[in-house]
């Protein structure tokens, strides 16, 4: 699985839309245009429930591609019905649509309804027969013909059959200015004439979204982008692809992944729900801070602490958030509870910073980003050399490195090698007999001293070259 961060989708880019039924093979579609495998495939009808966007190239023409929902007739209420006004409002914004139907099965009432239901929306159309492998597949999908939309495409995207045919199509239909779709509100940074030239760093900062099942991840992101993005509702589990979307605050842009519930191995036994749970731990690797997400109606759970661990052993930077914090009766006594128990069991990311907030409502959101950008700042941060050695001093003579085999180890300095996360090396003779407690006092001093709370710290050990030792 590649990298769940796309580029930023410019919301001037040419709109193409994948739409159809469930199962015709969408999402094969997207991967194949896109040019890596960045949505969920699997023959299980329905596995997208998100849409799914990324900027990808088709014939020297740059796009912003969207994968949708399968579309079905259901109540709005329900998550089927849910699934397909999100697929709608993708339509709604699309300069092309493909229209997406199995040439194997033959046109169905379904797919006669929604060609329907497309031509009253007024946008151009390309009718994709897929699954049109060979002869006989390419006579199967002339089929399309009578929806009415026009020529349809055969191709078979799991094959790769008529891509170079669907690329051309495609760059030839879509419009050669800017989208024609609905352009997103103007952004705070954006430069109005005669503004200063902004000079924060041009790379977005990559933020994930982490937790359990129901954990409310989904409306956290719906609430800090202030649009229904994500389908949610109490159905658990029910994102199950990484969904990368763009934001910006008063620093700047953010490109931020919502992920699939993370539940213990024991619990996974269903090849898409893997599938998920590796998209998800894809995401929180390539990401530079981690939101994990904690229902603080159910506290800390073992789970929780084990992604927390994952984080630390990537080497990110995280930040816990507390949701559904309106629904907790005695908030005093939870707070605490929950920071008892982060500070026993993670001791290793010590005073990690911990938001409290209702997503449903929006109470205290306003306070993640600051404290997301917070955590930030501190996972870069450098520490000076002759500040770090002058401190090293100290400790060490504060309490000197114990005796091993008889023997005291010899410390002589300590230098910065990185930041992100800060990892130190401490060089002095047989640091390989170093024990941990010794370590663990050197870490938590260096977070104390130097204001690096939550954030993982790395301690590498070098010793000296023996030049008698044998080789």
């Amino acid at each position: 699985m590649t990298s769940s961060f796309p580029p930023d989708p410019g919301h001037d880019l040419p709109v193409v839309v994948i739409a159809g039924r469930p199962n015709v093979g969408k999402s094969t579609i997207f991967n194949r245009l896109v040019g890596r495998r960045q949505a969920l495939v699997a023959d299980t009808p329905g596995v997208t429930r998100d849409r799914k966007e990324s900027e990808t190239v088709v014939r020297g023409r740059r796009i912003r591609l969207i994968d949708t929902a399968g579309l079905e007739e259901a109540a709005p209420d329900t998550l089927f019905g849910r699934m397909r006004a999100s697929s709608e409002s993708a339509v709604g914004m699309a300069d092309l649509v493909l229209f997406c139907v199995d040439a194997r099965a033959g046109i169905t009432p379904a797919d006669e309804h929604f060609a329907a239901w497309l031509r009253r929306q007024g946008r151009p159309v390309l009718v994709l027969a897929n699954k049109a492998e060979g002869r006989q597949g390419a006579a199967a999908a002339m089929e399309a013909f009578s929806l009415g939309l026009g020529a349809p495409l055969a191709i078979s995207a799991e094959h790769g059959e008529g891509l170079a045919d669907l690329m051309g199509e495609i760059a030839d239909r879509i419009p050669a200015g800017p989208s024609q779709a609905r352009r997103a509100p103007r952004r705070r940074e954006e430069r109005e004439e005669g503004e200063e030239e902004d000079t924060r760093s041009p790379g977005p900062l990559r933020l994930a979204i982490v937790g359990r099942p129901n954990a409310g991840k989904s409306t956290l992101l719906n609430r800090l982008l202030g649009e229904e993005r994500m389908i949610t509702g109490p159905e658990p589990g029910l994102t199950r692809d990484s969904v990368s979307v763009m934001l910006h605050d008063d620093e700047g842009p953010i490109q931020l992944v919502d992920t699939a519930g993370l539940r213990r191995k024991a619990r996974i036994d269903e090849t898409l729900e893997k599938m998920s749970v590796s998209a998800s731990i894809e995401a929180l690797k390539m990401a530079e801070v981690v939101i994990l997400a904690l229902d603080a109606t159910l506290g800390v759970h073992e789970q929780d602490l084990q992604i927390a661990r994952l984080i630390e052993r990537e080497g990110r930077c995280c930040v816990l958030a507390l949701n559904k914090w309106d629904a907790v009766a005695d908030r005093n006594v939870t707070r605490q509870a929950i920071r008892d128990r982060i500070e026993t069991s993670l001791s290793q990311m010590r005073g990690i910073p911990v938001v409290a907030f209702s997503a449903l409502t929006g109470a205290g959101v306003n306070k993640l980003l600051p404290t997301v950008r917070r955590a930030y700042e501190v996972w870069n941060r450098r520490v000076p050399t002759g500040e770090l050695n002058r401190w090293f001093e100290m400790m060490v003579s504060r309490h000197p490195p114990p005796l091993v085999q008889g023997r005291r180890l010899k410390l002589r300095y300590i230098t910065q090698a990185k930041s992100r996360p800060p990892t130190f090396i401490l060089f002095g003779t047989r640091t390989d007999q170093m024990p941990e407690d010794y370590q663990r006092y050197l870490v938590n001093g260096l977070r104390e001293e130097f204001d690096l709370p939550g954030t993982p710290i790395r301690l590498l050990l070098r010793g000296s070259n023996n030049p008698y030792a044998p080789r």
